[in-house]
């Protein structure tokens, strides 16, 4: 899907997310004319968000190529195409407006998406002489839209300006006038309106059989157009530019109250008449085609074979479902079709470097394959900074995805080792709740300890709480740095209990064991003693067995410092037991 990459498609994808999650979380419970009014509500700012898209991209393409009036883009178009849609799947399917107001409707679309007859009228009204301008009669359009308000203003302009044909424009100017409309304010019924709307036709087709336009060809069209004469509209199909405008003005001066069910017969035979036989329909005309036949899925299938993204049909067709439209239509491997294309839209956003965070709300809304495809697509993001990968961790936490927290933290932990940022890795290693490799980089820990006599990222040691319980490698971690850091407060009683408690529980490496005895070795020349006599001959046994390990490995033969070490050991530990056996003696004795 290359439109999300799409510099002003991207404002569409952010702000239609918010319309989407927001209508996932409106009330279920609304019913009737509330909820109808909720979903037009909402397809309308569907609407206004593809529509601002649409003057961005706009002004984007007008800025990089200035140009030729009239030159479409084709991002533009496309934008154009599925608002045009859009609202008339609203007027069709969510408003589902009633026979009287169907035709109100259909103008307000068709006049919507016509957007040059306002600039000509202005640039008519603009003139010296409106009723001379060469486009004066191009403004046929407005009575072809049904503006008949605006209409007779500018048939004002041509009886002021013309004493030969104010008669004329008298009678035009009351036949508009009194043209019956059925507005949604208006109590009369829809038998009512077709009477009116009969007589006033037939005093349209008096004066046109009368002859009294026959001297003004161009008033003698308008007159043909009120009363529906279908040749005479299509005389005005450069005007018009498509069919859908045809039809709807053809409604509007033959069938008024037309409903729904009727619009398929008079939409093929529009489409027909005004493509002829010499062209045959875009694939637009087929969609609007499919909207009119009231064909919902037609609609949906030949927007996702059209449209260059699933943005459209995805969004359309979950709005379609909150109107209970879809509930009949699963498809053939198990899921429905508004998930199917929520699916398959949210998969693209997932190849996008920013907008796949926008792709988890989609799948978190579809109940039957969305937790699986989110684990798919999640697992596969690139996890190039800390801060992309903690984003990521949060998302899967709260969806509670152990598989996947487990697997982006050891993946965060062995690039942070490999990057020598120790601290890092044991923390993305306690997150993952990995004891292997907990012990493992405890264990680098521990080997840095030796080469530098120093610890590194002392503030998360300090702070391993019930962390440290993961493993004994990290147990031994954390409280090896308790000890040194009682022994700075001068603890030395307790720093003493400690160290010979990691002596004898065995959970330090045995390369370690000589590292432990020489910590001893301070405290055994305190002037207080530190050490009991039981005490130090625990420390004894501690020093005979590193002696047996080591002289296995012939270490003690090859390293003068290493003998060293054991003979100050042994100096320290006999004097301790000396001075210990008189002290305790002492005690006893009083």
């Amino acid at each position: 899907d290359l439109d999300i990459y799409s510099q002003t498609l991207r404002k569409l994808f952010n702000e239609s997310h918010g319309i989407f999650v927001g209508l996932q979380k409106d009330e279920k419970e609304k019913l009737g004319k509330s909820r109808t009014a909720q979903l037009v509500r909402v397809s309308k700012n569907y609407r206004s968000v593809i529509r601002a898209s649409m003057e961005d991209s706009h002004q984007l393409a007008t800025e990089k190529s200035p140009a030729v009036p009239g030159v479409c883009f084709p991002q533009v178009s496309t934008l154009s195409a599925m608002e045009l849609i859009w609202n008339l799947c609203e007027i069709m399917f969510i408003e589902a407006a009633p026979a009287g107001s169907l035709l109100r409707h259909l103008l307000d679309w068709v006049r919507l998406h016509v957007c040059d007859v306002d600039n000509m009228l202005c640039d008519v009204l603009r003139s010296e002489s409106p009723a001379k301008h060469k486009n004066f009669w191009d403004l046929t359009i407005l009575v072809l839209q049904g503006r008949m308000d605006e209409a007779r203003q500018l048939l004002s302009k041509e009886a002021n300006t013309n004493p030969t044909s104010v008669g004329m424009c008298k009678i035009l100017d009351e036949l508009m006038k009194k043209m019956p409309v059925l507005c949604p304010s208006n109590t009369q019924t829809l038998t009512e309106m077709e009477l009116k709307w009969q007589h006033w036709h037939e005093a349209c087709e008096r004066f046109l059989k009368d002859g009294t336009f026959a001297s003004n060809p161009h008033m003698e069209t308008l007159c043909k157009i009120l009363v529906g004469d279908e040749s005479a509209i299509l005389e005005k199909k450069d005007l018009m530019t498509n069919w859908y405008h045809f039809l709807v003005t053809r409604l509007l001066y033959c069938h008024p109250t037309v409903k729904h069910v009727e619009l398929h017969l008079y939409a093929q035979s529009s489409m027909d008449l005004f493509l002829g036989a010499e062209s045959s329909p875009e694939p637009l005309d087929i969609i609007l085609l499919a909207a009119f036949e009231l064909d919902i899925h037609q609609v949906i299938k030949e927007c996702s074979i059209a449209l260059s993204n699933w943005w459209f049909v995805a969004h359309l067709t979950d709005l379609l479902d909150h109107c209970n439209l879809l509930q009949s239509h699963n498809l053939y491997f198990g899921s429905n079709m508004r998930e199917y294309l929520l699916l398959e839209y949210a998969s693209g956003l997932f190849s996008h470097h920013s907008l796949w965070q926008l792709a988890v709300d989609y799948f978190d809304h579809c109940p039957e394959f969305g937790r699986a495809y989110l684990e798919h697509h999640i697992e596969r993001i690139p996890l190039d900074t800390e801060h992309k990968a903690l984003k990521i961790l949060r998302i899967c936490e709260q969806r509670m995805m152990t598989e996947q927290v487990r697997s982006i933290c050891k993946i965060m932990a062995m690039k942070a080792v490999r990057n020598n940022r120790l601290g890092s890795a044991l923390s993305w290693s306690i997150r993952a709740k990995d004891a292997a490799f907990a012990t493992l980089i405890s264990d680098r820990f521990l080997k840095e300890y030796c080469e530098r006599g120093s610890f590194s990222d002392l503030d998360l040691i300090d702070n391993l709480g019930p962390s440290m319980l993961l493993s004994d490698r990290l147990t031994f971690l954390g409280k090896y740095r308790e000890f040194h850091r009682m022994y700075g407060e001068k603890r030395f009683c307790a720093a003493a209990k400690l160290l010979l408690t990691l002596m004898t529980a065995r959970i330090a490496p045995c390369s370690f064991w000589m590292t432990l005895l020489t910590d001893a070795l301070p405290l055994l020349e305190q002037k207080e003693v530190i050490f009991s006599a039981e005490q130090t001959y625990e420390l004894m046994k501690c020093l005979e067995d590193v002696m047996a390990a080591e002289s296995k490995n012939q270490k003690l033969q090859e390293d003068d410092a290493e003998t060293m070490k054991v003979e100050m050991l042994r100096i320290g530990l006999a004097r301790n037991l000396a001075r210990a056996i008189v002290k305790e003696g002492t005690l006893e004795e009083s």
